[in-house]
């Protein structure tokens, strides 16, 4: 068999077994969003102690946010009164799952490390939640917060709009990622091959992957696919289980973001919780589970509910690149009907929840009517009356971000 004819192959099983539960988990979030009352989330996170610490992790573990889209998020939580434990627990415990990757998880690699996966961000939000609550002084936003709940209901296109304008669009391109380096590691490894290698073994293997993927980008649903195709070559479950931990709930830029808005001490604290947990909880599973699980992945038991899910997911990829289209140009036809205004060079936007973050906080500055962010560029158009270029700077600021000069 040709290596074009694998990758192909590979590819083909990969979407049908990825399409699914990636499709149920966007519905599910949906749901959930459509359901959960705005403000209810600020509202139960602003005292002190275990209780907020278990709420915020029980928000967190299923919200379908990537690292990069958990920042803005937790931030916008600690400026609505939620407490530093709240906050911290949040960040570890968020990007490690989702509604969506813990269904793709299962079909990939099976229940039991589905669930395991789902315990251990649980457990590593508290631990480091608590922790954070002793390591520095209570948030002074925390203690002052006034506690008003003003719930405002939802509608069917805002469930639209959060499922796939917000969410698919934070995680799409990295997904698509994903697939085409899991098809290309299943076409290119042989079968066991990293069973044969000393090196990816044991806790060499499992500190190796957390220096590979502590700095980088990964999202955690597009990571299963590429974890599972290394498990397939004889990588062992645990050292998956470290790359499905640490990689989604660390990269550099979100890193930077809580070193400047939250301190070097929740920061060292969140490093510290992921980096000691992710192998504590690895060693624990190969002990409890790896010689009793076999990971059989790519045999699809139902092709035809993978091929309908596959095309309506290709229907709203289609979709979302028209609205993005449609966007782009409106944006275009605004700067040219407009002379008035102030552009600026924002760092650190990476997704549509970074946009979403940069346009609620530059809105919320008074005499602001529009902001309008570009992702490719970085550069933000913003509309308005009596613009002060420095509160404008501030409240990029605020958001996790950096204005360049």
């Amino acid at each position: 068999m040709s290596f074009v004819t694998a990758y192909f192959q590979a590819l083909w099983a990969i979407l049908l077994e990825l399409s699914p539960p990636l499709l149920g988990g966007l519905i599910l979030a949906g749901l959930i969003h459509l359901l959960l009352p705005a403000g209810f989330i600020h509202r139960t996170l602003s005292r002190r102690g275990l209780s907020s610490v278990v709420k915020s992790v029980m928000v967190g573990v299923p919200m379908p946010l990537c690292s990069c889209g958990v920042v803005p998020t937790a931030l916008s939580l600690r400026k609505e009164g939620a407490s530093n434990g709240a906050t911290t627990s949040f960040l570890i415990s968020t990007p490690q799952t989702g509604v969506d990757s813990i269904l793709v998880s299962a079909n990939f690699l099976g229940w039991p490390f589905a669930i395991f996966k789902v315990i251990t961000a649980f457990v590593t939000g508290i631990v480091g939640g608590m922790i954070a609550e002793y390591a520095d002084k209570p948030s002074q936003i925390a203690e002052n917060h006034s506690g008003e709940f003003r719930p405002t209901p939802r509608t069917w296109r805002e469930f639209w709009n959060y499922s796939v304008v917000e969410l698919y669009a934070a995680i799409d391109k990295w997904i698509y990622i994903g697939v085409l380096l899991a098809a290309l590691i299943t076409a290119l490894t042989p079968v066991n091959y990293f069973s044969d290698l000393a090196l990816a073994q044991g806790m060499t293997g499992m500190l190796l992957m957390l220096a590979i993927s502590i700095p980088l980008y990964i999202c955690a649903t597009g990571s299963v696919p590429i974890a599972a195709s290394l498990v397939v070559a004889g990588m062992p479950l645990g050292t998956a289980l470290v790359f499905l931990m640490a990689g989604p709930a660390t990269n550099v830029a979100t890193m930077g973001a809580i070193l400047r808005t939250l301190g070097w001490r929740l920061l060292a604290v969140y490093l510290a919780t992921v980096i000691i947990m992710s192998i504590g909880f690895a060693l624990l599973f190969e002990a409890m589970f790896a010689d009793q699980l076999v990971v059989a992945m790519h045999q699809h038991s139902n092709p035809l509910l993978g091929v309908v899910c596959l095309v309506a997911l290709v229907a709203v990829s289609t979709w979302l690149y028209y609205h993005r289209w449609q966007q782009r140009q409106l944006r275009l036809a605004n700067s040219v009907e407009q002379d008035m205004g102030i552009t600026l060079q924002v760092e650190g936007m990476s997704c549509q929840h970074c946009v979403a973050s940069v346009k609620q906080s530059l809105e919320a500055v008074d005499g602001v009517t529009q902001a309008s962010p570009d992702l490719a560029s970085g550069m933000v158009s913003i509309d308005g009356n009596d613009l002060d270029p420095d509160r404008l700077r501030q409240a990029v600021t605020d958001a996790g971000y950096t204005v360049k000069d």
